[in-house]
Parts: structure tokens; C-alpha cells; sequence
């Protein structure tokens, strides 16, 4: 495994990749950062994935929308959390979600009630990738713009600049 960090225009990012997926895209000062991972023992350099995470993210910040799927995305969590962060990658960019729509959708991808809105909101807090898996882009069923692990003033300027 290999980090780097990223500067962006929020803040100062933290990307973790090993030889083959992404598995983290913390900004430096956010709740739940390196998820499992110890990021004080993992060896700081670059990697042909970290490279194009950055151009992914320049492009991004550019005001383009970068696909999800041109990166090979990993996070190391639970069954149902990885089924939370694939529903997220289908938001299209500018726009948002419910906790609420996120767990109906649950409910028919597999045939039963999964989960809750609470314990998508947990999956959702924990999101291991920022920015390129878009848990920003999900709200309160009143429209409210709830927590976020980097902060909602980061989540509020996310949303603003995708609807730029």
C-alpha cells in the first residue's frame, strides 16, 4: 500500500491505494480518517493509480464530471456497506439522494427490508472514499443538509459547485 496526499480546493486530501484498487480518500481533518487502516505506518509515495486518483480528482475539480467506474474502487467494509456505496456511485453528479431513497432502493435490489435509513446514514458517515464515491450528494428527507464526515460546510460546497 502506498498514500499520498492531494490539495485541493477544500482541503488537503489523504489517498490510499494499493497495487491493484483505491481504498481511501480522506480529507486530512475529517471524522472516521484511514477507516481501518493505521495511515502513520503506510509508506508515503505514488503509483500509477494514486496518479490518475489526482487527475480524476483535477478533472473533478475542474467542473467535469470524471466516471466512477474509470477508477477500480475498493473499500474494505461490510456486505451491506459495499451495497450503500454502490447505490451512492449512481447518483448522478449535481444531484442528491435520501437516506430514506437509498434504503427503498436496498429493499429492491434485494428483494426484502435492508437495513435502515439510520444504518445507511452510519454506512454513508463512514464512506472510506470522499469525493469519488459521493456521499455528499445524500440528504435528510426534509431536504437538510446532515452531517458529513469533512464537515457540511464541505458537503454544502460540493453540492453548490456541482450545480455550478
Amino acid at each position: 500500500m502506498l498514500k499520498t496526499t492531494y490539495s485541493s480546493p477544500l482541503g488537503q486530501l489523504i489517498l490510499l491505494a494499493d497495487s491493484s484498487a483505491l481504498l481511501g480518500v480522506w480529507y486530512s481533518d475529517q471524522a472516521h480518517q484511514g477507516a481501518k487502516y493505521d495511515l502513520s505506518t503506510i509508506a508515503s509515495g505514488t503509483s500509477p493509480l494514486l496518479q490518475k486518483t489526482a487527475r480524476w480528482l483535477d478533472d473533478y475539480f475542474s467542473g467535469h464530471q470524471p466516471a466512477i467506474n474509470s477508477l477500480r474502487l475498493a473499500p474494505q467494509t461490510t456486505p451491506f456497506r459495499q451495497q450503500v456505496y454502490q447505490v451512492l456511485t449512481t447518483i448522478p453528479y449535481g444531484e442528491t439522494m435520501t437516506y430514506q431513497q437509498i434504503t427503498d432502493r436496498l429493499t429492491v435490489i434485494n428483494g426484502h427490508q435492508t437495513g435502515s435509513a439510520r444504518a445507511v446514514g452510519g454506512a454513508v458517515g463512514h464512506n472510506p472514499i470522499s469525493i469519488i464515491i459521493p456521499c455528499h450528494r445524500v440528504i435528510g428527507t426534509d431536504g437538510s443538509l446532515t452531517g458529513y464526515a469533512g464537515g457540511v460546510e464541505r458537503k454544502r460546497r460540493l453540492l453548490a459547485f456541482e450545480r455550478h
